[in-house]
């Protein structure tokens, strides 16, 4: 998995897998975006999957799926205020990252 730093804060990649939370944790994020909608791609892991890793990990989990109908300005909204509340580094990611890198740019988050 390659993660793309775009902030002090916030960093994109592509698919993530439950195994991978933990080491996620353990290099400083603490909270996890998936902008993916649960079977786009055969085999994916479910947004449920990552949430319940993110759980024992002591990681925040939000599910804000990009579909093929876009990015909506209520999504954008969301994201601003989850990586702005967020007490940590902030990945979000989807098959490649670049949906979440886009998201990322139309909030304005830090």
């Amino acid at each position: 998995m390659t993660i793309y730093k775009l902030t002090e804060v916030c960093s994109v990649a592509g698919q993530i897998q439950p195994s991978d939370v933990a080491a996620l944790s353990r290099t400083g994020f603490v909270t996890i975006i998936c902008n993916r909608p649960d079977k786009e791609d055969p085999g994916q892991p479910g947004a449920a999957e990552i949430a319940a890793e993110c759980e024992n990990h002591g990681v925040a989990f939000h599910h804000l799926p990009i579909s093929n109908s876009g990015i909506s300005v209520e999504m954008v909204a969301e994201f601003q205020r989850v990586v702005t509340e967020s007490k940590g580094q902030v990945l979000a990611y989807c098959r490649s990252g670049q949906r979440s890198s886009v998201l990322w740019q139309y909030s304005g988050s830090p």
